[in-house]
């Protein structure tokens, strides 16, 4: 008969997992990917790199895990900005500024997120996140058009190149050593937005 963990046995694993996330987040946030190493990650987390595989297959998978969590936690408060009771240029020009004042204020992981070179998995990840980002830029675009608020437009084309605009926008920012107004540049990014949905600042 096959060995069945007890159910404190399954709860003792599922803390170690988190906290090994955690920490592999936090390693991720100060070095970049690259730099993540399984052994890294597990002196971060205090335990020997060989139990980093108790929990993930590879350093691939614990980074897939990563990169989706911290990518699902922006995408959440996106998409709550973007469903507020305000008009929908208002809600975009709101959900650009806190998509940046986020990324500025944590700015190594953001990095991580947006554009820092990753593997390949990752970067599978990156792309279908973008998808996301860019579903919740086209339904609040779209519901302007409706309005009348903004001009009659493709919403998807424009939701997609606002979403890349906002990440090539915050690329060089992020870096460790670029100097910047954050108050300034949020405000272009927001005014910058705008005028690409037809929206006036």
């Amino acid at each position: 008969m096959a060995y069945r963990k007890t159910p404190a046995e399954v709860r003792r694993l599922e803390v170690a997992r988190e906290h090994l996330v955690v920490r592999a987040t936090e390693v991720v946030a100060e070095l970049g990917w690259a730099q993540a190493s399984v052994t890294a990650v597990a002196d971060a987390a205090g335990i020997a790199a060989g139990s980093v595989y108790q929990h993930f297959s590879s350093k691939s998978a614990l980074a897939v895990e990563v990169f989706r969590r911290a990518a699902q936690r922006e995408v959440e408060v996106l998409g709550e900005v973007l469903a507020g009771d305000v008009d929908a240029a208002e809600r975009l020009r709101r959900g650009v500024e806190v998509f940046a004042r986020r990324a500025l204020e944590n700015h190594g992981l953001a990095h991580a997120l947006l554009a820092a070179p990753a593997e390949p998995a990752v970067g599978t990840e990156r792309l279908a996140f973008r998808r996301r980002y860019r579903a919740l830029f086209a339904a609040v675009i779209e519901e302007g058009v409706a309005t009348g608020l903004l001009p009659d437009q493709d919403a998807e084309i424009t939701a997609a190149a606002l979403t890349g605009a906002v990440g090539e926008v915050l690329v060089y920012p992020l870096s460790a050593s670029a100097a910047h107004d954050t108050d300034q540049l949020v405000s272009r990014l927001t005014a910058v937005a705008l005028r690409c949905a037809g929206a006036a600042p």
